[in-house]
């Protein structure tokens, strides 16, 4: 690796580094899912209102459908009491003409209510996908931020432990431990010395008081002493 990749490399961590301390990651992401939860809440409503501009525009097309029938019912009605001679000929065909006409007009209308019903509900179809995609991506990216949460934490104790770990000097923990034991043992040994000299200067009184307390010679030793004279046995010293 070059000089010059070498130092890009470290000015790049030290950019990243410095974003980090400027800014909180899983901040960050909380409020990109309440942004897109904000976006997910305007397309749910412009769903809504395509799909109403939808449902309408078919009524009207069946409205008008329903209409155009009703116009050329009527004009087959005029027609019939034209034969039967309930109405002249001419006005029951002048009559059953604009009812015709009537007819054609809403025919055309329900054809462009239709139209447009269709083209709207092409539209509504789209955004249903769209907030379909949207929902999910939400799903996913709120399920992954529980997860980076718990892994944030666990690195941040890691953290937290290795570092003090490597703040620990071993070699420094050692020497102390050794003065430690030193100094244990000098105290030890100083507190041996003080029990033997309590010991030494204790020791006068116990034989003074041992022979004040042992006791005097019986009349069975002094027979025996009587006896070993008598027999020529040279007595104990």
């Amino acid at each position: 690796m070059g000089i010059f990749q070498r130092v890009f490399k470290v000015a790049q961590s030290e950019a990243h580094a410095v974003v980090d301390k400027l800014e909180d990651p899983i901040k960050l992401t909380e409020q990109g899912i309440r942004d897109l939860k904000k976006d997910l809440g305007a397309a749910m409503r412009s769903l809504a209102e395509v799909k109403a501009i939808a449902i309408r525009m078919k009524k009207d097309a069946e409205d008008q459908k329903k209409l155009a029938a009703d116009y050329e019912r009527k004009a087959m009605m005029l027609l019939q009491k034209a034969q039967q001679g309930g109405l002249s000929p001419e006005e029951a065909d002048r009559l059953a003409s604009e009812a015709l006409v009537k007819k054609e007009e809403a025919a055309r209308r329900a054809a462009e209510f239709m139209a447009n019903y269709k083209q709207q509900q092409q539209m509504a179809d789209q955004l249903q996908v769209k907030v379909d995609k949207l929902k999910q991506a939400i799903s996913k990216y709120e399920n992954e931020l529980v997860t980076l949460k718990a892994r944030a934490r666990t690195a941040a104790s890691m953290k937290k432990i290795n570092k003090q770990l490597s703040s620990i000097d071993s070699s420094s923990t050692l020497s102390m431990l050794e003065k430690m034991k030193t100094k244990v043992t000098e105290e030890e040994a100083l507190a041996e010395a003080y029990g033997d000299i309590a010991d030494t200067s204790a020791s006068v009184d116990d034989e003074i008081e041992k022979a004040l307390s042992e006791p005097a010679p019986s009349a069975a030793a002094d027979s025996l002493a009587a006896l070993k004279k008598k027999m020529g046995i040279a007595a104990d010293k």
